[in-house]
């Protein structure tokens, strides 16, 4: 292809620019992809299109928007299928690591003393550890307060991996407590039996 001339050249640009990108891409980024700057307004237009498009097609794969920018992901009803070409499982996290970020997400920014007064007992270092190897929480200040103590918050790659936009779409915190209540359930059905004297 030569220069691109028409929207549709266009279009197929960016969605070859986003096939090829293992993170999202924003609208600025995709900008840059043409020698004339389209402007945001004329990208976001053909970023939607685009999605439409797929939409429309009734594909296993859609475009969507996360908070980073644009990306494609396969539909939620094929992500059983694709488990079944995995080796490895994914990670389990232990339920103090889920409580801890279920409360940094909903109260955020939060200290360390902030979440161990609302989960009632000591939050282990290796908790916050792990959330942070992840990339789902990060360090965003200190409270001005005597110890200058770490806020904790969450981060725009845990917006992604969850497939949101922002915060506001979390689900409430009931349905929360909901799933972690059926993970605990059947966490304890598959477990080994406990051994018999």
């Amino acid at each position: 292809m030569n220069r691109p001339e028409t929207p549709e050249d266009y279009k197929r640009v960016i969605e070859a620019a986003l096939f090829a990108s293992s993170a999202p891409l924003s609208v600025s980024a995709l900008r840059t992809l043409f020698e004339t700057d389209l402007g945001a307004d004329v990208v976001r237009r053909m970023v939607e299109a685009l999605r439409a498009d797929w939409e429309a097609a009734g594909r296993g794969i859609e475009l969507v928007q996360t908070a980073s920018g644009w990306r494609f992901q396969t539909r939620a009803e094929y992500q059983a299928y694709l488990d079944r070409l995995k080796d490895e499982k994914p990670p389990r996290y232990s339920r103090a690591v889920m409580e801890t970020l279920a409360i940094i997400a909903y109260r955020q920014p939060v200290t360390r003393g902030d979440i161990e007064d609302i989960r009632g007992v000591a939050v282990s270092p290796g908790v916050l550890k792990t959330l942070e190897s992840r990339a789902w929480v990060d360090v965003v200040g200190h409270r001005d307060t005597p110890g200058r103590p770490a806020l904790f918050a969450t981060t725009r790659r845990f917006l992604d991996d969850l497939g949101l936009k922002s915060l506001t779409e979390l689900p409430p915190l009931p349905e929360i407590e909901r799933m972690m209540d059926l993970v605990d359930a059947t966490q304890i059905e598959s477990a080994p039996p406990a051994p018999t004297e």
